[in-house]
């Protein structure tokens, strides 16, 4: 026997103690042997396999994006309610027994609105840079989709259909009349006509001495529908540092060279947004995960990443891995990012394997196999090109990284008709079992890769 060979047959021997320590034990957990949720044949599991689905609930995970997306809601890169968010996830890591710390970078101003309005109406949108900061209440009145005001619209809110490049026209009509502020509700692009439009940020050609907000699709149906007394206040964040949230839990075989395995979501979301789904879900995901791998021996670290400031322009993931020496780099066994992994839009039924370039890697290779030992036949597609994720921060420092969710069947750029919009929430876009599958295939996936040297 080499030494290559009698090391590996010790590391084997010390992993079935560390399986007993933990009382995983193969057949100890029988519940992991039975026909997984939506898979088309029954499992063929491994030790390690065993030992992850024994232990995830998707349940549990639900636990924590109760507190995420209804608790604290929309998640915007730099504010409070980003720091809120980094707070918790910290805390539950630490609670866990990982060592944690808080990555901080800055990110540029945001112009953000509250909304509220009888009835517990509680809104977020964007606001325009080139507008008034105010708070203003007032009574909205709706003038449709265009760029001149007839009415009589002296000190009321005045409710447009966006009309693409022609705000400032739509502003300016509104002001003369002596409007107290303007609502400017966006409209569906006709790239993706299926789903409903987001809130966005104005950009005037000149500035403008009331406020101006970019309602999402949904506040301008809402206040059509009758929410029509609203109150609001425009606030400038500026000085904003926003949190990579960073954990870890070193391997308990011996490590010399500190490989290391990541698994990661982004946190935070668009304004207006609650991002139960987008990425509500692949951050309670990765919770979840670290509390079923936190006592299972690996022979690598394992690294528990959220990202802040994803939807800015992926800039946490950015931050954190230009930090990285070449060493740190080489350490990195793989990047497991997970984004929108629990949507219940019915269409979405194909879990996507992306990757930047469309090539196999070692996240890739791993989830495919997982799939395969779950019994999850002809159920994912890919590797498929694709980056606007965080997975393209690692890809370009060379590192093996995927991008994991669930989506249409025909592309991967078919996201659900909800995305990042007001609807967002657990009651509307969650599917616990949709949860509970992203869970077994990252988690048997990324423990059988930190397993390994």
């Amino acid at each position: 026997m080499t030494k290559v060979e009698r090391r590996d047959v010790l590391a084997g021997a010390a992993a079935l103690a560390g399986f007993a320590a933990v009382g995983l034990l193969p057949g100890t957990a029988a519940a992991a042997t039975r026909q997984r949720p939506g898979a088309a044949r029954p499992p063929a599991l491994g030790t390690g396999d065993k030992a992850v689905v024994a232990r995830v609930d998707a349940r549990r995970a639900l636990k924590h994006l109760k507190v995420l997306s209804d608790e604290i809601g929309w998640r915007i890169a730099g504010t409070e309610s980003e720091h809120r968010a980094a707070r918790y996830i910290a805390r539950e890591l630490r609670d866990l027994g990982y060592k944690v710390e808080l990555q901080p970078f800055p990110v540029a101003d945001k112009y953000l609105a509250e909304i509220r309005a009888r009835g517990g109406v509680h809104w977020q949108c964007s606001a325009s840079p080139q507008a008034a900061v105010a708070a203003v209440e007032g009574e909205a009145v709706d003038v449709g989709a265009v760029t001149e005001v007839t009415a009589d619209v002296a000190g009321k809110l005045v409710l447009f259909d966006r009309i693409a490049g022609k705000e400032t026209d739509q502003v300016k009509a509104a002001a003369a009349k002596g409007a107290k502020a303007v609502l400017i509700a966006n409209v569906r692009s006709t790239t993706y006509p299926e789903r409903k439009a987001a809130s966005f940020a104005p950009a005037l050609k000149e500035p403008a001495a009331i406020p101006v907000l970019g309602l999402a699709e949904y506040h301008g149906a809402e206040i059509r529908g009758g929410v029509r007394r609203l109150s609001f206040k425009v606030t400038h964040h500026s000085g904003l540092t926003s949190y990579n949230v960073l954990a870890e839990r070193r391997a308990t075989l011996p490590n010399p060279q500190r490989k290391a395995v990541i698994i990661s979501a982004h946190y935070d979301s668009v304004p207006g947004s609650p991002g139960a789904n987008d990425d509500g879900s692949g951050t309670v995901l990765c919770l979840e995960l670290a509390r079923a791998l936190r006592r299972l021996p690996t022979q690598q670290d394992l690294r528990i990443c959220l990202w802040g400031s994803e939807e800015y322009g992926l800039i946490g993931a950015r931050h954190y891995v230009k930090g990285l020496s070449e060493a740190g780099v080489a350490q990195i066994s793989g990047c497991f990012q997970n984004d929108m992994v629990a949507t219940s839009h019915p269409p979405a039924g194909t879990y996507w394997l992306l990757s930047v370039d469309g090539a196999d890697n070692t996240t890739t290779a791993a989830v495919n196999a997982a799939a395969e030992r779950l019994g999850y036949v002809d159920q994912t597609e890919g590797p498929t090109a694709r980056g606007s994720s965080d997975h393209e921060a690692f890809f370009e420092r060379g590192i093996a990284a995927g991008n994991f969710s669930w989506r249409g069947g025909e592309a991967p750029s078919q996201l659900e008709p909800i995305y990042h919009t007001p609807e967002d929430t657990i009651r509307k876009n969650i599917s616990l079992q949709r949860l509970q599958v992203s869970l077994e295939l990252i988690g048997c996936a990324a423990y059988d890769v930190a397993r390994r040297k």
